[in-house]
């Protein structure tokens, strides 16, 4: 299990402290680059993260026509990133497109699709999708991995059920990680690390926890001594 922090502080000058401060673990942790900062701060934010040894999961959930999804997951491609995710909800097309799109790049990076964002509960979901969380995410992790992605952004508590069926090698990344209980604030379907490990997550992705802790390299050490 790796654990990914969100870099989701209000300023570039405070997500940069934050992954210097962390340096010295570059090499077991992955940044999430989510829309506020791309916005703000753009490619050169993702090279200053490269340059700091990070791997960088660029989290911008693409949703459009296949051929323009395709235009898009090329274009990522290109900046060097590791790890980028889309809608599953897209449609089979799209998926299939992006990744025909990317067999050109020699060393391409992982795509993984989103199922049912974790600040929804089911009734939320009920109404826009037409199906519970859990079958609806199933069946959505599904086409992901008939399209030959990654894997799938989900919680915690779908992972296992999406692992049983396709593959345990599919990829499951779970936002909503709360480490050791901290407070859920607007995620709903939240779950902490032993909650995790259960359910055979290979991603696992905190913010607020530690972006907001008094001893953010601390709370990353406990992290990693947990998940490890």
């Amino acid at each position: 299990m790796k654990l990914c922090i969100a870099l989701d502080n209000p300023t570039k000058e405070e997500n940069l402290k934050l992954a210097k401060e962390l340096k010295e673990h570059s090499n077991d942790l992955w940044l999430k680059v989510g829309f506020r900062s791309y916005i703000r701060d753009g490619n050169d934010f993702l090279k200053e993260l490269k340059d700091l040894g990070y791997n960088i999961f660029l989290d911008l959930k693409l949703y459009d026509i296949p051929n323009t999804m395709a235009d898009a997951a090329e274009e990522i491609a290109k900046l060097g990133i590791d790890m980028f995710n889309i809608h599953a909800s897209a449609g089979s097309e799209a998926m299939k497109e992006i990744m025909k799109r990317l067999k050109q790049f020699e060393k391409r990076p992982l795509v993984l699709a989103v199922t049912a964002l974790t600040s929804f509960n089911d009734e939320e979901f009920k109404k826009i999708y037409g199906s519970d969380i859990k079958t609806k995410a199933k069946e959505f992790a599904k086409m992901a991995y008939e399209a030959k992605l990654d894997g799938v952004v989900c919680s915690v508590w779908e992972s296992l059920d999406i692992k049983n069926s396709t593959s345990k090698e599919f990829l499951t990344l779970t936002p909503g990680i709360r480490p050791f209980k901290e407070e859920a604030e607007d995620q709903k379907r939240v779950a902490d690390l032993k909650e995790a490990k259960k359910n055979l997550v290979d991603f696992i992705v905190v913010g607020r926890p530690i972006y907001k802790d008094k001893n953010p390299k601390e709370k990353v050490e406990k992290i990693l001594k947990e998940i490890k």
